[in-house]
C-alpha cells in the first residue's frame, strides 16, 4: 500500500528543488528554526503539529562532516514529536568513495555512514550515487532505499541545447553515466582513460573523436568535485583544435574553485540541482519524488 506523505523538511537544500517537490507530491513545506547557539551547538524547533505524519526530510550533504549532526538531530526531533515516518531524501550521497579498504589501517566509510543513516531512518532515496565495487544501496544500507536517474534528464538538455554532440567520459567509471546519457540522446560517445597520480593530480588519454567530425564535445561524468578530470579532458581536447566543450555533472561539488577553473575552459558549464549551485539547469525534482512514492 503506497505511503500518504505529509511535510517535506527542506535542510540545508535547494528552496527550487524542495518547491517541485513538494508540488510533485503534494504536500506542503514543514517549518521549522534551526540555527546555531554561540558556542556551535545545533538549536531545533519544529513550528507546527508532526504528530501521526509521515515525513520528507530533503537535504544537501555535499559538506557532510558540517551537515550530518543537524540532519540526524532534525529526524529525532521529528521523531520524538511523534511524526510516524521519517524518511531522509538526499539528492546527493556521501560517503560512497571508500568502499573498500585500498591500504593497511583504513575504514570502509561508505559502510559506516550507511549504518548511522539506517539507525535514524525509516528509507532513504537518492539520484544516481557512486555506485563503483557496490551493485546497490542494499547491500550496505538496512533499511529501504530507492534510487533516482539523471540520464533521461540530461539527454533531454543535450538534445534541446547542442548541436552534433559527441559525449566523452573522462575515465572508465563514468562509461555507465555517459553511455546511458548517449543512449538515450542518440549520440556518440568515447570515453577516455583516467591515470591518478594523486588527490590533485590525473592524466587523461587523448580523445580520438577524429570519427565525428564538427561534433560539439560533451563532458558527463556524475561527480564534479575538485575538477581535475574535466580540466585535464579539456585541455586534451584544446589540443586537438576542437570546440569549446560542454561540462555536465549530475553533482556539483565543485571544491577548492573547481567551477571558476572549469567557466574558464568550457563553453558552458552545467549540473543538475541535486547540490544547490549557479550552474543548475536540470531539474531532479521527478526521479526523486517517484523514488519517494516508491518508499513502502
Amino acid at each position: 500500500m503506497a505511503i500518504i506523505w505529509h511535510k517535506v523538511f527542506n535542510l540545508h537544500g535547494s528552496g527550487a528543488l524542495a518547491r517541485s517537490l513538494c508540488r510533485l507530491l503534494d504536500v506542503e513545506n514543514g517549518t521549522f528554526e534551526c540555527s546555531a547557539f554561540p558556542d556551535g551547538e545545533t538549536y531545533l524547533r519544529i513550528r507546527e503539529d508532526v504528530d501521526g505524519l509521515n515525513i520528507v526530510i530533503l537535504a544537501d550533504l555535499c559538506r557532510p562532516d558540517r551537515r550530518t549532526l543537524p540532519l540526524l538531530l532534525l529526524a529525532e526531533t521529528l521523531r520524538d514529536l511523534g511524526a510516524r515516518r521519517v524518511v531522509l531524501a538526499a539528492p546527493y550521497l556521501p560517503y560512497m568513495r571508500q568502499d573498500k579498504r585500498f591500504n593497511q589501517g583504513e575504514g570502509i566509510t561508505s559502510r559506516y555512514f550507511a549504518r548511522l543513516l539506517s539507525h535514524y531512518f525509516d528509507g532513504l532515496v537518492t539520484v544516481d550515487p557512486h555506485l563503483h565495487r557496490y551493485g546497490d544501496l542494499s547491500e550496505i544500507y538496512s533499511i529501504p532505499t530507492r534510487t533516482g536517474h539523471a540520464a533521461p534528464l540530461i539527454a533531454d538538455w543535450i538534445a534541446a541545447q547542442v548541436d552534433r554532440p559527441i559525449l566523452v567520459g573522462p575515465d572508465s567509471e563514468s562509461e555507465q553515466w555517459v553511455s546511458a546519457v548517449a543512449r538515450q540522446a542518440d549520440a556518440p560517445f568515447t570515453v577516455l582513460t583516467k591515470t591518478r597520480h594523486g588527490d590533485r593530480e590525473v592524466s587523461v588519454s587523448m580523445p580520438i573523436i577524429d570519427r565525428w567530425p564538427n561534433h560539439t564535445p560533451v563532458l558527463v561524468d556524475d561527480i564534479i568535485s575538485s575538477g581535475h578530470t574535466m580540466l585535464e579532458t579539456l585541455s586534451r581536447l584544446e589540443a586537438l583544435g576542437l570546440p569549446g566543450a560542454v561540462c555536465i555533472g549530475i553533482h556539483g561539488i565543485f571544491a577548492e574553485g573547481a567551477d571558476t577553473a572549469l567557466n574558464k575552459k568550457a563553453a558552458r558549464l552545467v549540473t543538475s540541482n541535486a547540490i544547490p549551485h549557479p550552474s543548475n539547469a536540470i531539474d531532479i525534482a521527478g526521479p526523486l519524488a517517484e523514488s519517494i512514492e516508491m518508499i513502502e
